[in-house]
């Protein structure tokens, strides 16, 4: 099952049907990240946990490794209603 959800994640990704909160785009400047380095951790990355108990659906936690090849990045993403993921 968690193949499946992150194949479908991936095919969003590709597709740049995906959009990113306030909150992330900072968290991501933060730690001096772009967006070429989400969709590359995201794109050979794995779901290290899903957290279901939320109102708006569950959440997927991937863990991958930025565009350098060496950075580790976290994303935080669910599901919307209209089909595209959202990272939060």
């Amino acid at each position: 099952m968690l193949r499946r959800i992150l194949n479908r994640i991936r095919k969003l990704i590709r597709e740049a049907s995906y959009d990113m909160t306030v909150h992330a785009v900072e968290e991501m400047a933060e730690d001096n990240l772009d967006f070429l380095d989400i969709e590359i951790a995201i794109l050979g990355g794995a779901i290290v946990k899903t957290e279901r108990q939320e109102p708006r659906g569950a959440k997927y936690i991937v863990h991958g490794t930025g565009a350098d090849g060496t950075t580790r990045v976290g994303t935080v993403g669910r599901f919307t209603e209209t089909g595209r993921y959202l990272i939060v």
